[in-house]
């Protein structure tokens, strides 16, 4: 059918139309109209950090370079760790000696544990973890009755049983590109404990 009319309104999504960015004195005129909107990297995309970090302080405001707006989480980072379950039923000590036979004795969930102020990026902080550490990761794990084990005691000493994940102690890192795209910035920083899917008993001894 020839001769279509197009609405306007249809014209005004396919040409692009984006609200101006505004420069430090307010005027829109001073910013490109086109400049991109800062968007979240997905946890797969690395490219970004390989830029050269830059003092928060030392930026121009221009843009040099091309690479994207963005925002993402890096983890620098990573220690395995046992993640104790914090319920009643899954921790036990005995001794001197002897032997141990345990067995979880209530369900639950061991969870993710974040430092302050970092409770907003648990969602990034793990996509970028089950990326770069392991598909197992999680923000939690349930915890079911069951699983009994067995261990010994040395001789004079108490033995210590206690369930729970497997998880990984990680340090991340929030940055986005830099004011002249050439490096990035902090944003934030901190520590977060991320438990995975592989549950067990770890275990210790003590003189007491």
């Amino acid at each position: 059918m020839s001769g279509s009319v197009v609405p306007v309104f249809a014209l005004a999504l396919l040409s692009g139309m984006a609200v101006p960015a505004y420069a430090e004195d307010g005027d829109p005129e001073s910013v490109n109209a086109s400049a991109e909107a800062v968007q979240e990297a997905d946890a797969e995309d690395t490219s970004l950090e390989q830029l050269p970090e830059v003092p928060v302080n030392s930026e121009s405001g221009t843009q040099a370079c091309d690479n994207p707006r963005r925002t993402w989480i890096e983890i620098p980072s990573k220690t395995g760790i046992h993640m104790p379950a914090k319920f009643g039923g899954t921790s036990f000590k005995d001794g001197p000696g002897g032997t141990m036979v345990v067995k979880v004795e209530k369900s639950g969930k061991v969870q993710r544990e974040v430092s302050a102020g970092g409770e907003v990026e648990v969602s990034g902080i793990v996509a970028k973890a089950k990326v770069s550490i392991s598909a197992s990761i999680g923000t939690e794990v349930g915890i079911s009755i069951g699983h009994e084990y067995r261990r010994n005691v040395t001789s004079g000493k108490y033995g210590h049983l206690q369930y729970g994940s497997w998880g990984y102690s990680v340090k991340w890192a929030k940055y986005e590109t830099s004011a002249d795209r050439c490096g990035k910035k902090l944003i934030k920083s901190g520590t977060a404990k991320l438990p995975t899917s592989e549950v067990g008993w770890n275990y210790w001894e003590t003189s007491s």
